[in-house]
């Protein structure tokens, strides 16, 4: 069932409360460690994509617990809700991993699990579920006034009102609810669940410690693993073939069907295409220098299209209707291609499923051409990063209006 309310009052009805009777030491004989369930959620203004990469940061902590002996863990991947990006008012909450991502692939990688997973696994009595810990993770108040920027946790006064209830389910609470001032690493809070006997700990604004392992190996494994839902992938692969002549054989982007099988190369093709991604709504205000207007980003793929001696362009875009038709106008000696669900995919999928429908698109293109700091482009990059693209064609942007000769994105290049 789905609940917009906040729970004030508790009622009085039994209820589950996971602890850790009879949990006996690693060491013994015979003796099994009692599962232990971490969750964790995001601030809810947070996009898609930004949520993705809090994920990572997750993935690996649990990962390392694992690998390092320390518990029997699980991680319970938090049902995704509205997006700010998703336009449709109709989409609904509680959205699971597994609509967007192949879990299986994930699992190979660290012990992650479904929210209704941990639903089944639990068996909670009445159907309500008392989370042991719950951390609301917040900034220091002082720590950009007083330049103070070094790594420390405490438990201190809320900075906001919390509320009692969690991923917008009533019947999700706690007792034990505490605000936790952090600044540092995930890693930090190994030490939390170390010291914790509590069969389940919610960290709440997860998306406020920082990486650990930003860019190197362990993280690229991590993102690896993140495989799309296999209908997906096959609904991309065929607006491929279908309209931009493209399609992995000849387009030398084959992948082994386990990512942990997955070798480093820089010999990918790509389709003969361009992908753009051209970021406008936000963006047109929120970096004015750098987000080129309609005339002008058709002119950069113009000659982008000529330097190439490609015809086709693929766009991904949040420009309204109008915005798109003038890009078509601009580019009439070209053939011009959007993605435009149908009626099924989108009822199924939502708008994040056709997000990465696109994102796909443009990973396989034999260029791609970003929007400046657009998570939705950063993850663009690391897919052509996997797929074996060489650099020069994958870290590319769009200029804006004031920089003719604007410079190349960041390049994050995946390790083995």
């Amino acid at each position: 069932m789905i609940y917009n309310c906040i729970l004030i009052v508790l009622t009085l009805i039994p209820q589950f409360h996971a602890s850790l009777e009879g949990v006996c030491d690693k060491d013994v004989k015979g003796c099994e460690l009692k599962t232990r369930y971490i969750l964790y959620d995001v601030n809810p203004p947070e996009g898609f994509n930004l949520r993705r990469d809090v994920y990572l940061r997750y993935g690996i902590f649990v990962h390392k617990l694992v690998q390092n002996n320390d518990i029997n863990v699980k991680l319970v991947l938090p049902p995704w809700s509205r997006m700010f990006h998703w336009k449709r008012s109709e989409e609904p909450e509680h959205l699971p991993w597994g609509l967007f991502f192949d879990i299986d692939s994930m699992q190979k990688f660290a012990p992650v699990i479904e929210l209704y997973t941990f639903f089944n696994e639990l068996k909670p009595t009445y159907g309500d579920v008392i989370i042991d810990e719950v951390y609301i993770l917040q900034h220091y108040q002082d720590m950009f006034t007083s330049g103070n920027f070094e790594d420390k946790m405490s438990i201190e006064d809320c900075n906001e009102q919390i509320s009692t209830n969690f991923f917008h389910y009533d019947n999700i609470t706690s007792h034990n609810i505490k605000c936790l001032s952090f600044h540092g690493f995930t890693s930090q809070l190994s030490s939390l669940v170390h010291k914790s006997e509590a069969q389940t700990i919610l960290f709440d604004h997860a998306e406020v410690p920082l990486h650990d392992r930003f860019g190197d190996r362990t993280y690229w494994e991590c993102r690896r693993s993140m495989r799309f839902n296999k209908e997906l992938i096959f609904i991309a692969n065929e607006f491929r073939r279908q309209f931009l002549n493209s399609m992995d054989e000849k387009d030398g982007t084959i992948l082994p069907d386990d990512w942990r099988n997955e070798k480093l190369r820089r010999n990918a093709l790509g389709g003969p295409y361009l992908s753009v991604h051209l970021r406008r709504r936000d963006f047109v205000w929120g970096r004015p220098k750098h987000v080129p207007n309609i005339k002008n980003a058709a002119n950069q793929i113009q000659e982008k299209l000529h330097h190439l001696q490609l015809d086709n362009v693929f766009i991904a875009t949040d420009a309204s209707n109008k915005e798109y038709e003038e890009l078509k106008e601009h580019l009439s000696n070209f053939n011009v291609f959007k993605y435009n669900p149908n009626k099924e995919v989108k009822k199924k999928y939502k708008d994040g499923g056709v997000a990465i429908i696109e994102q796909i698109i443009c990973s396989y293109a034999r260029y791609f051409m970003g929007t400046y700091e657009s998570t939705f482009s950063f993850r663009i990059q690391e897919e052509r990063e996997i797929l074996g693209f060489p650099e020069s064609t994958t870290f590319n942007r769009l200029c804006g209006n004031e920089e003719p000769n604007c410079e190349k994105t960041s390049m994050w290049r995946i390790e083995y």
